[in-house]
C-alpha cells in the first residue's frame, strides 16, 4: 500500500515542493526514512510516532518506508512532522485517502500531537500551490502569514487529533484564528536632525535614486543618527516587494508568530564582527545573511573599515546585480539582495581629520592605510561620498524652527520615483540606481555643458567609466527631484560634490 501527501521545504529562501511517499510492507517491523533527511527531519520519525501514540492510533506491525520525493534534493526542518504523521494517518486506515487529495501540509508536531509554527511557511505555502495543493494545513501561528499566498485555501487545527477528526469528516475545521497582527517598527523621523544640510540632502538623493550612500565625518556628529533616518524616506513596499521580504524575514525564523506581511521596508545594522557568511550567507544548511535580510531595504555598515576586508568585497556583486549566488559542493542557491548601502566611517584612525577645533594626530601615510581598507571596486560602487561635519552647538539647542521632517522629503521622494517608474515600465528597472549601460544611453540625454564638467572631473578625480556612469545616475536623481527631464549643469555638478573619497587626502 502506498499513500502520498503533498507538502513542501526550503531551499534557501524559495520553496522545494515534495511529496511524503509512505509505503507499508511484509517484514519486522521498522520504520526508515529515506530521500536525504538531514537531523530534523529525522528526529521528526520519533515525534510523530509520540504524537500518533498521544491520540490513540496504532500503527500496524509492518515495514514502513518513508520518501521525501523528490529523493535527490536534501530535506531540512520540522515543518515535515505534519505531513508525515498525516500519510501514516492514511495508511493506518485512520483516514480516507480521498480526503487527503490536493491538500498541503506544513508544521511541527509536539509530543502531545500540538501544532507548532515553523519558518518559512510563506515559501511553503508557496511550494504546495505548485506541486497542485489548493489548501494548505498549518498550525495557528502560522495561519496569518501563510494566507497571504494568493490561490491557497488555509486550514488550520491546534493538534494533530483535531486534524485527523476534520480530514475524517467527524468534524468540521476550526475557525480561523483573528487577523495577523501588525508589526510595524516605529521609524526615527528627520526632524530629530538639525544642522547636517548636506547630509540631509545626500539622504533625499539616495532615497529618491535608490543610491548608495557613505558619510565620512568625526566620531559623534550624526552620521548614525542619519542614516536610521532613511527608511523612513524612502516610499512603501508595493505587495509584492512586501511578499518578498516576508518570505525571505519567514525562511530566516525573524517573522514574528502571528503577523502577516511586513509592510515597513527591512533596515539591517550588522555589528563590524560579522563574519562572510554572517553578511552574505552561507553556512550547512545555507542561510541567508544581512544584505538578503535587507533586501527591498537598507543595510547599514557602521564604522566601515573595521569590517572584514573579504565580507565587504563580497557585497561587490549583489551592489551591482542586486542578488547572490552561493554554490556549494552539495547546492546552489540565489539569494535575493537588492538593498541600498549605507555606511559609515570616519576620516582618519583618530576621527580628527577636518574637525574645526581638534588637530588631528595622523600623518598622511595613516590616512592613506586606514582608508586603503576599503578598496577602490567597492568605493566605485558608492554614488555618494558625503562629509558630515560638526554642528554648531547653537543649532542644537532647543528652540526655534524644527528641521524638515520626513513626511515632506518623503513625498518629493514619491514624486521622483514616480517619475522613474514611469520612465522605466516594462523594463524590469526599479530606480535611477539599477540603470545600466543601456538605459542610461535612451534615458540620460547629456548636453555638452554637461559632458564638459563631466569629462573635466574625470581628468582631476581619475574617475573609472563605473563612477562616470553613477555621477549620471546621480544627476539624473537630482534632476526627478526638480521634476525636471533633461539634467542640467547644477545637477552635474551636485553629483560631482557627492564624490569625497576620490579627492586625494591633502
Amino acid at each position: 500500500m502506498l499513500t502520498t501527501v503533498q507538502t513542501a521545504g526550503l531551499q534557501g529562501v524559495d520553496a522545494l515542493p515534495v511529496t511524503v511517499e509512505v509505503g507499508l510492507s511484509s517484514g519486522l517491523p521498522t520504520f526508515t526514512v529515506v530521500g536525504l533527511p538531514r537531523s530534523a527531519v529525522r528526529e521528526g520519525r520519533e515525534r510523530v510516532l509520540s504524537a500518533l501514540r498521544h491520540i490513540g492510533v496504532q500503527l500496524p506491525p509492518r515495514r514502513i518506508t518513508v520518501n521525501l520525493a523528490p529523493a535527490d534534493q536534501p530535506k531540512e526542518g520540522t515543518g515535515f512532522d505534519l505531513p508525515l504523521a498525516v500519510a501514516l494517518l492514511v495508511a493506518a486506515g485512520a483516514v480516507p485517502a480521498r480526503r487527503v487529495e490536493r491538500v498541503g501540509f506544513v508544521g511541527e508536531l509536539g509530543l502531545d500531537g500540538s501544532l507548532r509554527p515553523v519558518r518559512g511557511v510563506l515559501a511553503r505555502a508557496a511550494g504546495c500551490r505548485a506541486g497542485g495543493a489548493g489548501v494548505v494545513v498549518v498550525p495557528p501561528g502560522n495561519a496569518a502569514e501563510a494566507g497571504t499566498v494568493p490561490g491557497v485555501r488555509v486550514l488550520t487545527a491546534p493538534d494533530l487529533e483535531t486534524v485527523r477528526r476534520c480530514l475524517a469528516g467527524e468534524e468540521a475545521w476550526p475557525p480561523p484564528p483573528p487577523g495577523a497582527r501588525s508589526h510595524a517598527e516605529p521609524v526615527p523621523d528627520l526632524s530629530d536632525v538639525r544642522g547636517q544640510g548636506l547630509g540631509r540632502r545626500a539622504l533625499e538623493i539616495a532615497a529618491a535614486g535608490g543610491h548608495n550612500l557613505l558619510l565620512v565625518g568625526p566620531p559623534g556628529v550624526g552620521k548614525t543618527l542619519l542614516a536610521r533616518r532613511l527608511p523612513g524616506l524612502l516610499p512603501a513596499p508595493t505587495r509584492e516587494e512586501a511578499l518578498e521580504v516576508t518570505r525571505i524575514h519567514s525562511a530566516a525564523g525573524l517573522l514574528p508568530e502571528g503577523a502577516g506581511l511586513l509592510t515597513h521596508r527591512p533596515f539591517r545594522a550588522p555589528h563590524h564582527s560579522v563574519s562572510d557568511a554572517g553578511l552574505v550567507g552561507g553556512g550547512q544548511p545555507i542561510r541567508p545573511g544581512e544584505a538578503t535580510l535587507a533586501h527591498r531595504g537598507v543595510l547599514f555598515l557602521d564604522e566601515l573599515p573595521e569590517f572584514r576586508r573579504s565580507a565587504l568585497e563580497l557585497l561587490r556583486q549583489p551592489m551591482e546585480q542586486g542578488s547572490i549566488h552561493l554554490v556549494r559542493a552539495r547546492a546552489s542557491v540565489r539569494f535575493p539582495a537588492c538593498f541600498t548601502l549605507v555606511a559609515a566611517m570616519n576620516p582618519c584612525p583618530c576621527g580628527d581629520l577636518g574637525h574645526p577645533v581638534r588637530p588631528c594626530r595622523c600623518d598622511p601615510s595613516q590616512v592613506l592605510r586606514y582608508r586603503s581598507r576599503i578598496s577602490g571596486p567597492l568605493l566605485d560602487r558608492i554614488d555618494l561620498q558625503v562629509p558630515v561635519g560638526v554642528v554648531p552647538a547653537s543649532l542644537m539647542a532647543d528652540g526655534g524652527p524644527a528641521p524638515e521632517g520626513s513626511a515632506a522629503v518623503r513625498e518629493r521622494v514619491r514624486a521622483a520615483r514616480e517619475r522613474q517608474w514611469s520612465r522605466f515600465a516594462g523594463t524590469g528597472v526599479g530606480s535611477n540606481a539599477e540603470m545600466g549601460p543601456g538605459e542610461l544611453r535612451r534615458h540620460v540625454s547629456v548636453p555638452r555643458g554637461v559632458a564638459r564638467l563631466l569629462q573635466r572631473a574625470q581628468d582631476r578625480l581619475g574617475l573609472s567609466p563605473r563612477a562616470y556612469h553613477r555621477l549620471l545616475k546621480v544627476a539624473r536623481t537630482v534632476a526627478d527631484l526638480d521634476g525636471r527631464d533633461p539634467i542640467a549643469e547644477a545637477d552635474a555638478a551636485e553629483a560631482i560634490h557627492f564624490r569625497e573619497m576620490d579627492r586625494p587626502v591633502e
